[in-house]
């Protein structure tokens, strides 16, 4: 089924909520060292969900490629948060992986 660009919008936003989210979460953990990753990515992946909504908002020409690299990164952002036993991690990695599988859909 082809994602509708409300649905990713929506998937972006929520993304974007929850990389913030664990991007503060992680500055607070008791082992900053150990979540550097994490935190890199959140950011990565915080700028990229803004990109997209951008980009989609705009109907800009490249919201494809733009939606697709988005989806890269989210996974990334994903896998790396899934290493992680934090709350704010897990909430985190599922939201990037249902905004991953929203902008594959949408540009498919």
């Amino acid at each position: 089924m082809k994602a509708t660009y409300e649905e990713c919008l929506q998937a972006c936003r929520e993304c974007l909520e929850a990389c913030n989210v664990c991007f503060d979460s992680c500055l607070k953990e008791d082992d900053v060292k150990m979540m550097v990753d994490c935190i890199r990515l959140d950011r990565e992946c915080a700028d990229a969900c803004v990109y997209a909504i951008q980009a989609m908002t705009r109907n800009s020409p490249f919201v494809k490629e733009i939606c697709e690299i988005c989806a890269t990164i989210c996974e990334r952002c994903a896998d790396e948060c899934g290493k992680h036993d934090h709350d704010h991690c897990k909430r985190c990695a599922e939201a990037c992986r249902k905004c991953a599988e929203a902008c594959r859909n949408m540009v498919a």
